[in-house]
């Protein structure tokens, strides 16, 4: 399942779907078919869901196994 982290790092977060739905300003049942799979995640709210676990969006699709984020840019135009 690719977006399988998403779901673990709610878990151990010890946060609920809705919390997560809340902070995106989302449905729960969207935010749930996320970490299912069954809906492709947008590319703002995958952003905002990395900030949320203080990870990157490559962590939270299987891109790396690094969790920590990358540095922020300092180029503005970035």
């Amino acid at each position: 399942m690719v977006y399988e982290r998403i779901r673990n790092l709610r878990e151990d977060m010890d946060m609920t779907q809705q919390q997560i739905a809340d902070k995106l300003f989302i449905n729960r049942r969207t935010y749930s078919s996320y970490e299912i799979g069954v809906r492709s995640i947008p590319t703002e709210i995958l952003s905002s869901i990395a900030d949320i676990f203080s990870t990157s969006t490559d962590y939270l699709i299987g891109r790396t196994d690094v969790k920590q984020p990358y540095p922020k840019s300092k180029n503005k135009s970035v």
